[in-house]
């Protein structure tokens, strides 16, 4: 994905907040042995990216003064109730830069598994994303969790994937945790409606 930036000579809340209020978005781009410099970028084309996956798990180019640099979105802030991104932290990367990234895992062939084509199980999403290493340039958008052959009872772990050479994931410490596990149906039992007790009868006066 590609977005432009430019300049940013003014800092400071009260710039930023002037920046705001114009449609802008401060930021700051920095790495690759450069030295860190100040950016803005128009904020709805921003918030619009931001709500693509890919503009969070891949390598982005920044265009900036006419110069096209590859980057990583680093860090954001956004407002706790409005719809308004504050900051944005972009990481510059080149071929030898090295990265520990969370990406999103993409669950594939759930439905075509016999555990739940035939068993009907669910299949419990333990994880949704993983923090992996690589090189920059290398850096997958996304990892695929191939369900196709599960079975019911199964759990499928970190050492189920099947990675590139260049992909570690990273557990810190966890070993081969669980990113998913096939869940067996669950029976409802209805219990059969009891009959209303008669009421007691009443003793006859005499």
């Amino acid at each position: 994905m590609k977005f432009t930036a430019f300049e940013r000579s003014l800092q400071g809340t009260g710039a930023s907040r002037r920046l705001r209020n114009t449609g802008k978005t401060p930021g700051i781009v920095y790495g690759a042995g450069k030295a860190p410099q100040n950016i803005e970028l128009d904020h709805n084309a921003l918030y619009h990216a931001m709500r693509k996956e890919a503009f969070h798990s891949s390598i982005l180019e920044m265009e900036l003064n006419g110069q096209v640099e590859k980057v990583l979105l680093r860090d954001y802030q956004v407002h706790p109730f409005q719809k308004l991104v504050l900051h944005v932290d972009f990481q510059r990367i080149d071929a030898t830069t090295k990265i520990h990234k969370k990406v999103p895992l993409h669950f594939v062939n759930e439905a075509e598994s016999t555990a739940v084509k035939i068993d009907k199980c669910i299949i419990n999403h333990v994880a949704t994303e993983l923090e992996i290493e690589c090189l920059a340039e290398q850096l997958p958008e996304f990892l695929t969790v191939d369900l196709g052959n599960v079975v019911k009872g199964q759990s499928i772990h970190v050492d189920d994937l099947k990675l590139d050479s260049h992909v570690k994931v990273l557990t810190h410490g966890r070993k081969n945790p669980v990113i998913a596990t096939v869940v067996e149906p669950v029976e409802e039992v209805i219990a059969a409606p009891q009959a209303a007790a008669e009421p007691a009868k009443g003793k006859k006066k005499k």
